[in-house]
């Protein structure tokens, strides 16, 4: 019989406990007594501090498997395993030094990787690096040197992250940075993660470049969670939950703040209006603070409509897959009435879009990086989206009142 698969867990510099296999399906997370003494902070919001093992009955804890690397980047991962499949607990193992937040998972009894020696310059970074990523996209973790990039390499905490063109969609990261462009300047005074077009050294494609918004400075990690982890789902179910569940979150959990509930929806409003239809639980975030939990900056902006992918992600009113096409100014009211705002706030979201609509657009059309194709693609669809349900709000609410 095969050893059960164990791994150290750290919060950040500090041993936290032990992941371990359990016979059948099972798998428990153990704190470590010196770490329930230590005065630090549970590990994730699911998992608070206690002496008893958590135990999963089937396959990982849902905060340790939404750090497991997705599509490419899993994919590749699996391939340098020398393996046709792998659980996603070897994947955890074999690259969650460098995961997503404040937590790494290190293998205490690392296997002998030599039989793969990939060629492939993407491949020997992500073998060299040992990150773990989630998203469907070519990606990889790198560090910043006086103003140069490259890929990490193991036992290195990168400092951005790197986006690479799909082999489906050509002009994705140019899809990606235009649409945060437009976003930064619908949402002037919200936090948007920073992102640039630049080279990656020994690569050929140019990337996507996107600041960690979970290192500091001087390369610390800071805690954050997505809402996937945060409300307990696999990574698989990203999509079966809704957006209400995200609001009645941030209004239940003590600590939070109930106006960021409204920021959430506007960034929400924001999003379809730039055809962002694929925003799902992964796409939302919080940090973990001395005085509660706190939204991260809004990341993973893409308007995904123009790819084909025409439902809304997350459930609205009960309703599931929305088409973009069917949502409606009252689908929108909705769901800020499931969020709990009152009529005013919904009008008043609806008319910062209003005030910021040119400057999104001035953003797209004075931006260097994109087709004029692209551009125009990402443009029209904001207008027939504005003037097909957000022009129509205020009427739609006046009649309410």
């Amino acid at each position: 019989m095969a050893n059960l698969l164990w791994g150290n867990i750290y919060y950040k510099n500090q041993f936290a406990g032990v992941l371990r296999q359990e016979p059948g399906e099972r798998t428990s997370f153990t704190y470590h007594e010196s770490y329930l003494s230590s005065g630090q902070p549970s590990i994730a919001y699911t998992l608070p501090l206690q002496a008893e093992p958590f135990i999963s009955e089937s396959g990982l804890p849902p905060f340790f498997d939404n750090l497991i690397a997705e599509g490419w980047l899993e994919e590749a991962q699996t391939r340098l395993l020398a393996k046709r499949r792998a659980s996603r607990f070897e994947l955890l193992l074999a690259f969650g030094q460098d995961c997503a937040g404040a937590v790494s998972v290190i293998d205490p009894e690392p296997q002998e990787r030599g039989a793969v020696q990939p060629d492939n310059p993407m491949d020997m970074a992500v073998m060299a690096g040992r990150a773990s990523l989630s998203g469907i996209q070519p990606k990889l973790a790198l560090i910043e040197r006086d103003g140069t990039f490259r890929p990490a390499r193991a036992k290195e905490l990168s400092t951005h992250i790197g986006k690479f063109p799909s082999p489906r969609h050509e002009d994705l990261t140019a899809n990606e940075y235009l649409t945060t462009m437009a976003l930064k300047a619908l949402l002037p005074d919200d936090n948007i993660v920073d992102v640039h077009m630049g080279r990656i050294e020994g690569l050929t494609d140019q990337a996507l470049i996107i600041k960690r918004f979970d290192r500091t400075a001087d390369g610390q990690r800071i805690h954050f969670e997505e809402f996937n982890q945060l409300l307990g789902y696999p990574s698989e179910a990203k999509y079966k939950g809704s957006h209400k569940g995200m609001a009645d979150f941030i209004r239940e959990t003590p600590g939070c703040l109930p106006a960021e509930i409204y920021r959430l929806y506007l960034r929400i409003l924001a999003g379809l209006l730039l055809g962002n239809t694929d925003m799902h639980l992964k796409n939302f975030a919080m940090f973990h603070t001395a005085v509660g939990l706190r939204l991260s900056p809004a990341y993973d902006a893409v308007s995904a409509a123009l790819y084909g992918y025409k439902t809304v992600a997350l459930s609205i009113g009960g309703a599931a897959n929305i088409p973009i096409g069917r949502v409606r100014p009252q689908t929108l009211i909705k769901l800020g009435q499931e969020f709990g705002l009152p009529i005013a706030a919904i009008s008043m979201a609806a008319g910062q879009l209003e005030k910021r609509r040119q400057a999104a657009k001035e953003a797209l059309m004075k931006s260097r990086i994109g087709s004029k194709s692209l551009k125009g693609d990402i443009r029209t669809h904001m207008d027939k989206r504005w003037n097909g349900i957000f022009a129509l709000i205020g009427k739609a609410l006046s009649k309410k009142r």
